[in-house]
């Protein structure tokens, strides 16, 4: 295949495939991570959890145990597949394969506080070993990636393509997880309105685990749920403004 071969292959990117690569990215609670042996030199895939950081880098949680720990810590060159299949033809389901660099992140760093903080919302029986000593909060930072949104619908995407500068969400990360306990605590009937109604799920007993610029991602057990504000926030103020809209809004409908 000639290089105009490969590239005619390719959609051109906009504004849907993009929220569809966020919408993966943000949602997945598992995928599977390739990196490449230490001793070999042979790539090699395993399963790991996930969650993200507020600027949409995935985070994981392993144990220095685990072959591919070692692997990243002698080489962060990695790739993360996402994307979960359903009932029939797996391949007709949409993924997308990140190419990151793992970046270990040192225990008692505000990095470090805040990745904890946001993957426990996401996977909370891990603060049984979240703790342990031997195991370590890494962030994938991303190069690029590869979406294939089904049959005939493949991308490529730049980093900034997905990824929130830092600056944007600098005025939410002190404030995010106040926010994300008095919706939990105070407001669950609008929480499972916003399921219902904007991510049109079953009703049950949704919780808001992660606020950031473009908005914000509930869970019910293992179903996690993907919904995006109407346009970016800048701070606390706008946040609680478009939630309180968006409740509003569901109540009328």
């Amino acid at each position: 295949m000639t290089a105009a071969e490969k590239k005619s292959v390719l959609q051109e990117t906009d504004a849907e495939a993009i929220r569809l690569a966020k919408t993966l990215i943000r949602t997945a609670r598992y995928g599977a991570l390739a990196a490449l042996d230490p001793g070999s030199g042979a790539p090699m895939a395993s399963r790991v959890a996930v969650a993200t950081d507020m600027d949409g880098t995935p985070l994981t949680l392993v144990s220095g145990l685990s072959a591919h720990t070692g692997a990243i810590l002698a080489d962060g060159r990695c790739s993360l597949l996402l994307g979960e299949p359903g009932k029939g033809d797996p391949l007709a389901y949409p993924r997308i394969s990140l190419f990151c660099t793992a970046r270990k992140l040192e225990r008692g760093s505000s990095e470090h506080g805040r990745a904890e903080r946001r993957y426990l919302n996401r996977h909370p029986k891990a603060k049984l070993y979240s703790g342990f000593a031997d195991f370590s909060f890494f962030r994938l930072e991303i190069e690029h990636a590869s979406l294939n949104g089904g049959f005939a619908k493949a991308y490529l995407l730049a980093r900034a393509e997905i990824v929130i500068p830092e600056k944007a969400t600098a005025e939410l990360v002190e404030s995010e997880q106040s926010a994300i306990s008095h919706m939990n605590e105070d407001h669950a009937d609008a929480i499972e309105r916003y399921a219902v109604d904007l991510a049109r799920t079953e009703k049950g007993r949704w919780l808001m685990t992660g606020i950031d610029p473009e908005g914000f991602d509930i869970a019910c057990g293992d179903k996690v749920r993907r919904i995006f504000f109407p346009q970016p926030v800048q701070d606390i103020k706008q946040m609680r403004a478009i939630l309180v809209k968006l409740a509003t809004n569901s109540l009328e409908n």
